[in-house]
């Protein structure tokens, strides 16, 4: 098995924020997303070979506790961006073999970001 694609909720009208964020903090790359899925709002982010999916709902409610746990090459290049961009990361020591840290994107959905140590 693998893992495609993430999904993360967002309210509506909130893409262009969204890509403020993971395009021009995280530095992803936006994916076009197929047209009868494009109506639907929302944005699609990739980074090598994970994808975000940026889903409108009408409710929408950060994810405080559920959350991406997304490896990267350097995890601390990755928390001295997000940081020059002014987000806050809190490092996380507690899990035996990875180096990571939590954060939360513009819209308060928590993300995790780590390595292996």
């Amino acid at each position: 098995m693998g893992l495609h694609h993430v999904q993360l909720t967002i309210p509506p009208g909130s893409e262009q924020e969204c890509r403020r964020f993971y395009v021009d903090v995280l530095g992803m790359s936006e994916v076009r997303k197929p047209p009868n899925l494009a109506a639907r709002g929302g944005l699609w982010v990739r980074a090598d070979r994970l994808e975000i999916h940026l889903g409108v709902e009408a409710d929408f409610v950060p994810a405080r506790r559920a959350h991406p746990g997304i490896l990267v090459a350097d995890v601390d290049a990755l928390a001295d961006r997000l940081a020059g961009h002014g987000v806050e990361v809190t490092w996380d020591e507690n899990f035996p073999g990875y180096r990571r840290f939590h954060t939360f994107d513009n819209l308060g959905n928590r993300l995790e970001f780590m390595t292996p140590a």
